[in-house]
């Protein structure tokens, strides 16, 4: 049997959701670093594609009780993968974590360990993440547990929605009603909670929300 990059990684995938993990999530499992199976990490920055270990193999198959003939079986049926096409794994941390250090650069890009990756349709955009709704404060937009991605690329105009993180740490989705170079004003998406003001020099990062599953 000849093998190919994409359904050794494939084979790990289907793996992970047959166990019901996401890729990352396999990876915690086996003791690995979360991001040792992202999709980032399967090409070199040249270009080059970039194949797993033996060794990671062997321990996410150990993590798992999965024998090495069902790891095989993967690779030549491709038993619970869905076509690459149609996957879209993007990073994910909870709002409330959002707000601690170490998750995020400069520019509001997902950054350090601690992500792990769900599925989206229709994301494109290589720098989203999502964050999963926590509370009552964006009900009835959007209701605890729902999941929203963020593109920190995409343009932020007036009536988006939008999530922004302050340099305290504070996370919030909220309405964007106004942007000059010094304020930003939002409107909150819940009317029982107020409305914010904030001066850009205590503004992080902000970013559009493009899809919410709802």
């Amino acid at each position: 049997m000849s093998l190919n990059h994409a359904q050794v990684w494939e084979a790990i995938d289907a793996l992970a959701k047959a166990h019901g993990y996401s890729p990352s999530g396999l990876a915690r499992l086996a003791g690995l670093d979360p991001t040792t199976f992202n999709r980032s990490k399967r090409v070199t920055p040249g270009g080059k594609p970039r194949w797993p270990s033996t060794e990671s193999i062997s321990k996410i198959l150990d993590a798992t009780g999965a024998s090495l003939d069902t790891f095989l079986s993967l690779l030549q049926t491709g038993t619970a993968r869905e076509p690459a096409a149609a996957r879209h794994l993007v990073p994910l941390i909870g709002l409330a974590q959002a707000g601690s250090a170490g998750y995020f650069d400069d520019a509001g890009f997902p950054a350090g360990t601690g992500w792990d990756e769900v599925e989206f349709p229709g994301v494109a955009d290589e720098g989203a993440y999502a964050l999963e709704i926590s509370g009552d404060s964006m009900q009835p937009v959007y209701r605890d547990g729902d999941r929203i991605v963020v593109s920190p690329q995409a343009t932020v105009r007036r009536g988006d929605r939008v999530v922004v993180r302050t340099r305290e740490g504070e996370v919030m989705a909220k309405l964007l009603q106004r942007q000059t170079a010094r304020t930003i004003e939002l409107v909150s998406l819940n009317p029982a909670y107020p409305n914010r003001s904030l001066d850009m020099s205590e503004v992080d990062w902000i970013a559009r929300i493009v899809w919410a599953s709802q």
